[in-house]
């Protein structure tokens, strides 16, 4: 690594060189990782209409997962496949946090304290705690394939985001990002799903392929348009790293 020049009689404190600019980019990427990836598990429950088919429900989860393979692939640009990795398992790992944080929340009895003076929705207690399990409460099929698909899912995408790097020997951003996601996203949706609906639902194999299918075109949709994004978030990172990205070794070029 390149020397870093002070000016005279200004020491280089323990915090200036543990967290350069290049440290604190990637904390606030993992950060903002590990954020959306808690958000997806939180509002996942809502079910909403498709814009392109009003009669087919869609997950609401399915508006910020997406974003979690944009930041693997801006932090496997600029800092590589092990730093991507780390914060995949990271984000695991503060999911479990999550769950079992929320499992402590539920189980606490409710206080009438909880009852607003004005407007409440509910009557009683009883009434808020039953609304805070019907959010909350998770089923645990779901909750398995859904960790599982994730798991599989960043992993196998920050592998193939290499894979094709080095096959366009660095070139081809928009043909690394989409052809890693597609395949990734490819994977999460028969994970997940295959586990829903043929182990919890019990679902007929073919009317299960259709949802599925369905809901991965949406998939491949949002991946195509975060292709912008990608430029511009590995060219604002590089812009905020700046002189100190030549003194780590390059996650590549584009």
């Amino acid at each position: 690594m390149a020397d870093v020049r002070m000016p005279e009689g200004h020491a280089l404190s323990v915090d200036e060189r543990s967290y350069s600019r290049y440290e604190r980019v990637y904390l606030v990427l993992a950060a903002s990782f590990v954020t959306v990836l808690v958000l997806t598990n939180v509002i996942g429950i809502k079910l909403f209409r498709s814009p392109l088919d009003p009669e087919f429900a869609l997950t609401t989860g399915i508006i910020t997962y997406p974003l979690t393979f944009l930041f693997t692939d801006i932090v496997s640009e600029i800092y590589g496949k092990r730093r991507a990795d780390f914060m995949v398992v990271l984000g695991f790992c503060m999911s479990l946090l999550m769950l079992a944080i929320i499992q402590i929340a539920m189980a606490v009895p409710p206080h009438p304290y909880w009852v607003p003076a004005v407007a409440p929705y509910f009557d009683s207690p009883e009434g808020y705690q039953h609304a805070f399990e019907s959010i909350f409460a998770l089923d645990g099929i779901l909750l398995f394939g859904s960790m599982l698909a994730y798991l599989c899912a960043q992993l196998i995408d920050n592998h193939l985001y290499h894979f094709w790097k080095r096959l366009t020997n660095g070139r081809h951003l928009w043909l690394r990002n989409n052809g890693s996601t597609w395949i990734s996203q490819l994977v999460d949706t028969a994970i997940v799903n295959s586990v829903l609906f043929y182990i919890g639902m019990g679902m007929d194999f073919w009317t299960g392929v259709t949802i599925m299918a369905t809901i991965y075109v949406h998939k491949i949709l949002l991946a195509a348009l975060d292709t912008p994004l990608i430029y511009a978030g590995v060219w604002f990172v590089k812009r905020i790293i700046g002189d100190e990205l030549t003194q780590h070794e390059p996650g590549g070029t584009s």
